[in-house]
């Protein structure tokens, strides 16, 4: 699981010579204002498309610590009490005892060890951009300023706060989930709605938008910007098709297939837009969740698609458990007539972090609850509840109870961490490991149906729990 922050190490930059590796000497990078000095023996160097970056340079300018095993070609970058090990060719990082896949593999290169450069702006709380022109990456802390002038860099995963150079909304990722189609965008943009027959089908134009560079992450999308979305198990909904439909204005289109016509309404926030299936025959903008009272609570399953997560001992997939474990929660909270409830993804699709932050900021969720499954060694076991912000100590500690009982796993512990789903939503929000795929005994409880049936229902009760509710 994507775990820690200092996963260490940013950018994808899209270059026109996949393969073509060079010094980066014309390539600049700059913290809160400052240029890094970059050693003439340890230079940052463009290898297939991916910036790498010498250890030397992390380790003085970020202030990680850095142990190099010639022995067994490991380097491990560590701060805090948060230990990352990366093996020289191999594309899987160890974060904590988490795997963590990497874009690409370090590598030794004149006696210099050169790691990826990714995932910076997004696990570390800094605004990052990205200079074509002059080749030059921005990064900023927190409490440094804006950054103004930057844009986010190819592939990089980052939300530039808005739109890009040429002043259009992006359209970072889509998810369908609980009869809900979900648009996520870096900003605001007015859907024009609409139907059509033989077939049935439901047309959402988003005027002024392209496609992120890193929406192809997690979609299919051709070398004509078109792809498409399967849907499985509603009844009502084959497949959602996208494409960039118009260069003037630059419009996104997206149509729902239907087997039969279908009512819906449309919610429109910034960075977000929603076509809500559940409802019947209008399309007036209105709140799709939360109505007459109700508590919203986002269930968040981790990873998904090309990001399987941790590797379980006999090869299972944490992607697989995560959404089996939200499904079975979903499942019994809409028994629930007090409470609405939201999956960020309800299938094997791919929502990068922020887009999760952003369906559950905008539909201002109570609660956020991530689920997921641990790696660690073979002797790891048992359960972990990890908060970042004050306001979500108590409902990681109702949780954590709940999630012991059910699971009958080792309790351990409720613990404190700078996860980006829980650092970065605002409301009460946790992230709950329910077991060590990395241990034999875990793996084989974590898979049956007594276990996530069991752990599902006591989600669930500490949900009702927390929110008060009978």
């Amino acid at each position: 699981m994507k775990k820690f922050g200092f996963l260490v190490l940013l950018f994808v930059f899209g270059l026109v010579f996949p393969g073509y590796s060079h010094a980066a000497a014309d390539t600049h990078i700059i913290l809160d204002g400052k240029e890094i000095v970059q050693p003439s023996d340890a230079k940052a160097e463009i290898i297939n498309s991916k910036v790498m970056v010498p250890i030397r340079v992390i380790s003085e300018n970020l202030g990680y610590g850095v142990d190099w095993k010639q022995a067994t070609s490991t380097v491990t970058i560590s701060k805090d009490n948060t230990a990352m090990q990366m093996i020289v060719g191999q594309k899987t990082a160890t974060v904590n005892g988490s795997n963590v896949n990497l874009d690409a593999p370090p590598l030794v290169k004149n006696g210099t060890t050169l790691v990826p450069l990714r995932f910076i702006g997004e696990q570390m709380g800094l605004k990052v951009g990205w200079n074509n022109t002059t080749k030059t990456v921005t990064l900023v802390t927190q409490n440094s300023g804006s950054g103004n002038g930057t844009t986010t860099p190819p592939n990089s995963g980052n939300d530039s706060g808005g739109s890009d150079q040429e002043g259009l909304v992006l359209v970072n990722g889509i998810s369908f989930s609980d009869n809900r189609f979900l648009i996520a965008t870096s900003g605001s943009t007015k859907p024009n709605v609409f139907t059509m027959t033989g077939p049935d089908r439901i047309v959402i134009d988003l005027p002024n938008t392209a496609f992120a560079d890193s929406f192809s992450e997690g979609q299919a999308l051709d070398s004509n910007q078109n792809g498409q979305l399967v849907v499985s198990g509603y009844p009502n909904v084959s497949k959602i098709r996208y494409s960039l439909y118009s260069n003037s204005p630059s419009t996104i289109r997206f149509v729902i297939d239907l087997s039969s016509a279908k009512g819906y309404d449309v919610q429109s926030d910034s960075g977000l837009v929603m076509i809500d299936l559940n409802k019947e025959g209008t399309t007036t903008p209105q709140p799709p969740v939360g109505n007459n009272g109700k508590k919203v609570v986002v269930v968040d399953a981790g990873h998904g698609d090309h990001d399987p997560g941790a590797i379980g001992v006999t090869g299972k997939r944490e992607k697989d458990f995560n959404l089996s474990m939200a499904l079975k929660v979903e499942a019994l909270l809409k028994k629930e007539s007090n409470i609405d409830v939201v999956l960020t993804r309800s299938d094997d699709t791919f929502l990068a972090l922020k887009e999760r932050v952003k369906i559950a900021e905008s539909l201002k969720a109570d609660i956020f609850i991530s689920i997921h499954a641990n790696s660690g060694s073979a002797a790891a076991n048992g359960v972990e509840t990890y908060y970042t912000r004050s306001n979500s100590k108590a409902l990681a500690a109702v949780m954590h109870k709940y999630l012991l009982q059910s699971s009958g796993l080792k309790d351990r512990g409720v613990k404190t961490a700078s996860l980006h789903v829980t650092r970065e939503t605002t409301m009460p929000a946790v992230l709950l490991e329910a077991g060590f795929l990395s241990n034999k005994s875990d793996e084989a409880a974590l898979f049956t149906e007594s276990f996530q049936n069991s752990v599902a229902k006591g989600i669930v009760a500490g949900i009702k729990e927390y929110l008060g509710i009978k």
